[in-house]
């Protein structure tokens, strides 16, 4: 949806499943189009749109993208961003580290990523930019060489190149966002700046690299990392970095006492990779690479050393709107922080969008919802956030 100052507001569409461009429009149908009429019936609804190579390809074939666009028309709803980070499937069955398979070394990426581009560019209104968002390299767990991150730098170069093509050929303003994560190629806002600067500095004076490649900044993930929203941010932008779009979303946050690991038991899906970074007292850190193994783990050197438990911060996102029960907490105070420098300088970036994709696997206790309900709470939540300082 448009809010003040040009910002625009979505809820990503990667919840829903959705592999085949058929299912994907039909959970559009299903369920977009339902949350619109509790969220703002009568004004223009902007969709968060995640395709799958699959689905992409589905969409660029025969007449299937003229009738979503003239569905968009006829519902009042317009795309201005895409989720470009999971290539394959992405519900139902373990994802883990797949999510980051085909990464930046290979042309696969190169291909998915470029459609998407130019689907964007015919969707996208005029005077919208429109960004897509993907992964931040590659998972460092593939262990990439020297060559491998040459690579990943020349790979997405040609993708800048091709929507600085793309731009220029249809006067739209188009731009691609690495999503630093935890344990990928780009995790912090310091990795993310060292890599920007290698970028600019074999490719000098190219004014198409910032204007076409900037940051994802995702709240939960970089929460997760201990980073600090008055420092992330203004680091990345000081830069020059473009802030390409801000995943509004929370992650939980616990001391890991006993009763707080039999509880996170219940967030130990078999589905999705959900990092865990523990830090201590002294600012100490480690990390795990999953839940099941920071819970398999003995009770933490950390406290031994210290006899203070230290913090755990799980990479799950859950929804924005639910209050922390003990005993959880969640980062929902690094999202407002964020919100707090977009207050000062609205125009950081226009493109919000709310991703928590987790619904199919929260607990019991936070899913007493159907999904309808309860991404219209998130918007509720996040307007009034927005409304209170003065960006809705």
């Amino acid at each position: 949806m448009k809010l003040n100052h040009g910002l625009h507001l979505a809820y990503c569409t990667n919840v829903h499943r959705g592999e085949t461009w058929p299912e994907t429009f039909g959970s559009l149908k299903n369920y977009a189009l339902a949350v619109r009429e509790k969220v703002c019936p009568q004004k223009p609804f902007a969709i968060g749109l995640r395709l799958s190579e699959r689905a992409a390809v589905d969409l660029s074939e025969g007449d299937a993208r003229l009738q979503f666009q003239r569905w968009l028309e006829k519902n009042n709803c317009y795309v201005f961003t895409m989720n470009g980070f999971p290539y394959g499937n992405f519900h139902g069955a373990r994802v883990k580290e797949k999510v980051y398979s085909p990464d930046w070394t290979s042309p696969e990426r190169i291909a998915y990523t470029n459609l998407l581009f130019d689907l964007l560019a015919q969707l996208v209104p005029a005077g919208i930019a429109g960004s897509v968002s993907t992964l931040p390299g590659t998972f460092k767990e593939f262990h990439p060489t020297a060559d491998a991150l040459k690579t990943i730098r020349q790979n997405l170069w040609r993708t800048v190149e091709h929507i600085a093509h793309v731009s220029k050929q249809t006067g739209k303003n188009l731009h691609l966002g690495l999503e630093p994560e935890p344990l990928c190629l780009l995790e912090s806002s310091a990795e993310t700046i060292h890599f920007f600067d290698r970028l600019r500095a074999e490719h000098p004076h190219d004014p198409r690299l910032d204007a076409h490649l900037g940051v994802n900044y995702d709240t939960c993930h970089f929460a997760v990392e201990f980073e600090e929203p008055h420092n992330a941010l203004p680091c990345l932008v000081n830069h020059g970095i473009k802030i390409s779009k801000i995943h509004l979303s929370s992650a939980l946050k616990v001391s890991p006492t006993p009763e707080a690991r039999e509880e996170l038991k219940k967030f130990a899906d078999d589905v999705y990779l959900h990092q865990v970074v523990e830090r201590d007292e002294t600012g100490a850190r480690k990390i795990f690479r999953d839940l099941p193994d920071a819970l398999a783990a003995e009770n933490s050197q950390f406290a031994i050393r210290n006899s203070q438990l230290p913090e755990w911060r799980i990479h799950f996102h859950v929804p924005l709107h639910a209050p922390a029960a003990p005993p959880f907490e969640n980062t929902n105070d690094h999202l407002l922080g964020i919100l707090d420098l977009l207050q000062a300088s609205p125009e950081i970036c226009a493109h919000l969008e709310m991703e928590t994709y987790t619904w199919e696997v929260l607990p019991p206790e936070l899913k007493t919802q159907n999904v309808v309900d309860q991404l219209a709470a998130e918007y509720d939540w996040t307007l009034a956030q927005l409304t209170a300082r003065g960006l809705a």
